[in-house]
């Protein structure tokens, strides 16, 4: 078979008066192939017809009403489904090798007879109009801080337009970290943009009740207020309307995973070198996209004079176990506050403790529900005149700091069974007194000598220096008559 350039090329020979037998020689036809396109005028395209009729018997032929009843009945049955279903309804029948006759078969019936389907729309966007952002998990990627696991959620804002994009690292998904991380993204770009497009809020305040939802969404508002931009959301369960920040999330995790590659391992010492990385790294593809980001600056906002730091507030009082309930969960505080109502204001990642206009204390924020943190600093000073109650104690596991507290107080179990409540709530006083690092040092110098570390033992090795006798400071006398008698020398010669 002839393709059309080659009959179009032997037509274009013939209009230049070349004969059939030179044409024929020239395009590689034989002259009867030549006389015959002449003599029709058509090209091989044009010459094929639709077959219709079948090379062999069709074998869903007499299933095939049953097949179409069920894909009428629901579009959305697969053809591996129906097959596994006649198969069951006629055994012996078909063969594993038919069901991609089958499959031609149903998409054939669905082109033809099948629903309509969602229509994609693609948008122009235009420079400064809208920023998107969402949360991504960083997890699959195995990060670790000095070795340690260092599982996270990374917000991430996209402009549209230019496709700028900034990161901010936070434990979780909720208010908190949504606001900290719109504002912190913000201040990298470097201007405001007119519409913030997110997710459903619900997904961020969720824990809330219907009054904690309400108040928590007025915030938000009051935040993107603060900003000049307009609020606007995904319609619930349309993960696409948010399309642009969906496909960062996916090219940014990507070039973080080959960055680590090239870098050689994923482990960091602390959060701020893994910070400067996912920054260096969000900047270094940003300069990929300066010619539509120069267009785009100047259509954003200015930034306002300071960020908003917006928080959640709420004002509990310090129950007689010298806790406090906040989202559900348990944090300690000194026994000094028993009793008095105190001001928490919740960020994404630590508790501000307030007793008036007061600042008391931070305290790390732990997520989840019924979850709890125990600070023994806060405690110990009662569970020293009372160590009995350290066995039976609810949050007994937050009271030792490490895992070289957890061997010392298991080792005084095996050597003195009657006394290991009370020699460890010693030592931990011991420790609240002077310094944890101090008689963790002692515990492990002893637990490896294999020695019962008692209070008494460990005191001995936390040396408690005395008082430091201050030097004895001497005012020297000063002499200025030698600078008389210099002067007066001076004075002689120069008038001799």
């Amino acid at each position: 078979m002839k393709t059309d350039a080659e009959v179009q090329r032997m037509v274009n020979a013939r209009a230049t008066g070349k004969t059939q037998e030179q044409v024929a020689a020239r395009t590689g036809m034989s002259v009867r192939t030549v006389r015959t396109y002449e003599r029709t005028g058509t090209l091989p395209s044009q010459l094929k017809r639709p077959r219709t009729y079948q090379t062999r018997p069709n074998p869903f032929a007499d299933a095939w009403a049953w097949i179409t009843a069920e894909l009428a009945r629901d579009p959305a049955l697969q053809a591996t489904t129906l097959f596994a279903l006649l198969c069951e309804r006629h055994p012996g029948r078909y063969q594993a090798i038919q069901l991609r006759t089958l499959q031609r078969h149903v998409a054939a019936w669905r082109v033809q007879y099948g629903p309509e389907q969602e229509v994609f729309f693609p948008q122009v966007h235009q420079p400064g109009m809208v920023a998107q952002s969402d949360f991504t998990h960083m997890t699959d990627l195995g990060i670790t801080l000095g070795g340690v696991s260092f599982p996270h959620l990374l917000f991430h804002l996209v402009l549209t337009y230019s496709n700028v994009e900034a990161v901010h690292i936070c434990p979780s998904e909720s208010f908190e970290a949504l606001s900290e991380g719109l504002e912190t993204c913000l201040w990298q770009i470097g201007g405001v943009p007119q519409q913030h497009r997110t997710d459903h809020l619900s997904a961020a305040i969720r824990p809330l009740d219907a009054d904690g939802r309400a108040q928590e969404t007025a915030r938000y508002r009051a935040l993107v207020a603060h900003y000049g931009m307009e609020p606007t959301t995904n319609t619930a369960g349309e993960a696409h309307e948010n399309g642009d920040v969906e496909q960062a999330h996916y090219r940014f995790k990507q070039a973080v995973d080959q960055a680590l590659r090239v870098r050689g391992t994923r482990d960091f010492l602390t959060r701020a070198a893994y910070a400067h990385f996912l920054h260096d790294l969000a900047r270094r593809r940003n300069l990929t996209r300066q010619a539509r980001f120069t267009a785009e600056r100047h259509a954003l906002r200015p930034l306002p004079a300071a960020p908003l730091a917006p928080c959640r507030e709420l004002r509990v009082t310090v129950s007689r176990f010298s806790t406090i309930q906040v989202l559900r969960n348990t944090y300690s505080l000194p026994s000094r506050l028993i009793g008095a109502t105190v001001l928490v204001r919740v960020r994404a990642e630590a508790l501000e403790v307030y007793h008036g206009t007061v600042h008391l204390h931070t305290l790390p924020r732990v997520h989840g529900h019924g979850q709890h943190r125990i600070d023994y600093r806060h405690v110990i000073w009662s569970l020293v005149r009372k160590p009995g109650a350290f066995a039976q104690y609810r949050y007994r596991d937050d009271l030792f700091p490490s895992l070289t507290f957890r061997r010392a107080y298991d080792a005084l179990g095996e050597a003195a069974p009657g006394r290991a409540d009370r020699e460890y709530v010693r030592v931990l006083h011991l420790a609240a007194s002077r310094t944890e690092a101090e008689v963790e040092a002692a515990l492990m110098l002893l637990l490896e000598q294999q020695t019962t570390p008692t209070f008494d033992t460990v005191r001995d090795l936390v040396h408690l220096p005395g008082p430091v006798a201050l030097p004895v400071v001497s005012m020297p006398v000063l002499d200025f008559g030698i600078y008389d008698r210099l002067l007066a020398g001076q004075g002689g010669g120069a008038h001799a």
